[in-house]
């Protein structure tokens, strides 16, 4: 897709300053967004994401304590309406769990479609770094004329773990693990040519 200079700018600058933030912060964990895709099809969108999540020794500790940690991705589609409040007209959220069982040694990602074993944390990760075809989810018309603004986040959801984690958490970045929030105005992709974020082909 063939962008206007200014946005191909503002995604470039968006892009370079997460990476030197990702730099610095990955040595104890994070969330980086690699490549976006929001492709048409017969009856809707669908999206797919490539991020890379580095887990932090206190994660791994809590992994093996038996702690489910849950990673949410979430994309949304807003129309701006200068009348009015801007209006959500399309997002994905997916949830997915990870955890170890010391019974069976090995890890599992689970969430409401599927479930899956991994014998490696390594093997589990990559997998959860992947996410595929997910359907966007249509909340309002949309309209191919229309510039959308576009909002891609990935984090570690706390709101799902013990509360005793919960309140550990409170006052240790060892368990903020978040991507940047990455913002962007685009139009609907063609069936021909579906929309890439930080991808050439």
């Amino acid at each position: 897709m063939k962008w206007p200079g200014c946005i191909k700018l503002a995604l470039a600058c968006t892009f370079s300053a997460a990476c030197l933030g990702v730099t610095n912060t990955f040595a104890d964990g994070g969330i980086q967004v690699q490549s976006f895709k929001l492709t048409a099809v017969d009856d809707g969108y669908t999206v797919s994401i490539d991020s890379k999540i580095e887990l932090n020794p206190t994660l791994v500790q809590a992994l093996d304590k038996g702690v489910v940690l849950y990673f949410v991705n979430k994309f949304t589609l807003v129309e701006p309406r200068w009348y009015w409040f801007d209006n959500e007209v399309a997002r994905i959220k997916t949830r997915t769990g990870l955890r170890y069982h010391a019974l069976t040694r090995q890890y599992r990602l689970t969430d409401n479609t599927f479930s899956r074993n991994f014998t490696t944390l390594k093997d589990a990760l990559l997998a959860l770094q992947r996410l595929r075809d997910q359907p966007l989810t249509i909340k309002h018309e949309l309209k191919s004329n229309v510039h959308y603004n576009a909002i891609l986040r990935l984090w570690l959801d706390l709101t799902r773990m013990p509360k005793p984690f919960q309140v550990e958490a409170l006052g240790s970045s060892a368990w903020n693990l978040s991507s940047d929030r990455l913002e962007w105005r685009m139009k609907l992709p063609s069936p021909e040519q579906p929309f890439h974020l930080f991808d050439d082909q």
